[in-house]
């Protein structure tokens, strides 16, 4: 655990907190923390900061927070993503997390199953932890906003301006497509990129149509068709280089 992640409600008026769960046990049984030791916190969606060890006792650890004054950017990458298998999603969420995706929507496709969307790993209670793992593996607090679709076209000719921007740079994984992802956000710049990566068995056409007739460039990775999990780390991997690349030039 590289961050450790407290919540608003956490903190006392003093700016203390007080941890008795999964994090506490990590402090005292891995990294053997005692009192005047300092461990790096953060404010889920707020700043980083440095929490000193106050006491420790019968498995409870009292921190005093100490936060800087800026709240780290959301990262500028949003993903929609067509619902892939529970088992594939469930171990996507600390993925993304930890990738860096300001907002993730799951949204039906023809090659979904249906009954995929009745999984409770859909539930915010299944994947908050998740995320919140993500995030305290990478040292980030801005959880993803996530939202769920099962219509796609409703999604994306309907809502998907207000929930993403209609200024987002928009790329579609197809496999076999020529231009690669540096390529598309090195010829046309933008603050933040908006990435569509369907099914295993992929979009089909229509479902592609739509995506390009409202403002996707279809990118590859080559002619391999991959599976979700591998695909999402891949190419948010590719656009979050491209788009460091872009702001160093």
């Amino acid at each position: 655990m590289n961050l450790f992640l407290l919540e608003p409600h956490e903190l006392s008026s003093a700016g203390s907190a007080q941890l008795a769960d999964h994090r506490a046990a990590h402090l005292l049984q891995v990294l053997k923390v005692d009192t005047g030791d300092t461990v790096r916190i953060g404010l889920l969606d707020g700043p980083v900061g440095t929490g000193t060890v106050m006491s420790t006792s019968d498995g409870t650890v009292t921190l005093r927070c100490d936060f800087a004054s800026a709240v780290p950017p959301r990262p500028a990458v949003d993903l929609l993503l067509a619902l892939p298998r529970p088992k594939v999603l469930r171990r996507l969420w600390a993925q993304l997390a930890a990738l860096g995706v300001g907002r993730i929507m799951l949204t039906n496709a023809a090659r979904v199953e249906r009954n995929y969307f009745d999984t409770h790993v859909l539930t915010p209670a299944c994947y908050g932890p998740l995320l919140v793992e993500g995030l305290q593996q990478a040292r980030d607090t801005r959880l993803p906003v996530v939202s769920i679709h099962r219509r796609f076209t409703a999604l994306v000719e309907d809502e998907l301006d207000g929930l993403s921007g209609d200024g987002a740079r928009r790329l579609v994984a197809q496999p076999g497509a020529p231009t690669t992802v540096a390529t598309c956000i090195r010829q046309h710049p933008a603050a933040r990129v908006l990435l569509a990566v369907g099914p295993e068995g992929g979009w089909n056409d229509h479902e592609v149509e739509r995506l390009t007739a409202h403002g996707f460039t279809p990118v590859g990775m080559g002619p391999r068709t991959l599976r979700s999990d591998t695909a999402c780390i891949s190419l948010l991997t590719l656009v979050h280089a491209a788009l460091g690349a872009d702001r160093v030039q």
